[in-house]
């Protein structure tokens, strides 16, 4: 079991996963840093990291790869390759990674979420992803979905991104994460 105290929550402050992350973190006394960029809208105001512009080139990515790799279109908008490369520094900074969103039949994330589960299968992260539709937690091992049963935290730093469509379910699944995990 981990001592929050000890801990740091890496996100991005967006409403509803990682809203409700930080909110928790928080809670329970875990350091929160949450990336940013200047123009971004974010509802986590703890621990807010501005990135430069010169931090969110070092984390640039194709975003004709993206699109490949997730099997949809991404927009070429400025703004949504800055919150692609700010969720590279989410994934980069934490040792393990978890996503709450759905897992589709090609075996990603749906929508901007599915950048940061794939990120984190690229960067050989442990990843744990809460499949809303499905109710049940799953993780990432040798090119497939695993389901997982009581899961945990097990890493000191780490990385929590997902859906803005936070259902009750998902909220229930991260907040007996936290119980299983950290010791009050």
């Amino acid at each position: 079991m981990l001592i929050p105290s000890q801990c740091v929550l890496y996100s991005g402050g967006a409403a509803g996963t990682e809203q409700f992350f930080g909110s928790l973190a928080e809670s329970w006394g875990i350091e929160e840093v949450n990336y940013s960029f200047d123009g971004h809208q974010i509802e986590r105001k703890r621990g807010v990291r501005v990135l430069t512009s010169e931090e969110l080139a070092g984390k640039d990515v194709s975003l004709s790869y993206v699109s490949k790799l997730l099997n949809r279109e991404y927009t070429k908008a400025p703004l949504f390759r800055k919150v692609l490369q700010s969720i590279c520094w989410q994934v980069t900074s934490g040792d393990q990674v978890i996503v709450v969103g759905a897992i589709q039949e090609d075996k990603t994330v749906k929508g901007g979420t599915g950048w940061g589960a794939e990120f984190a299968k690229i960067c050989n992260k442990p990843l744990l992803v809460f499949d809303q539709p499905s109710d049940a937690w799953y993780t990432w091992k040798e090119d497939s979905w695993g389901k997982v049963v009581d899961p945990v935290i097990e890493a000191r730093h780490f990385t929590a991104t997902g859906t803005r469509f936070l259902e009750n379910n998902g909220r229930i699944a991260i907040q007996n994460l936290f119980a299983r995990s950290f010791s009050r």
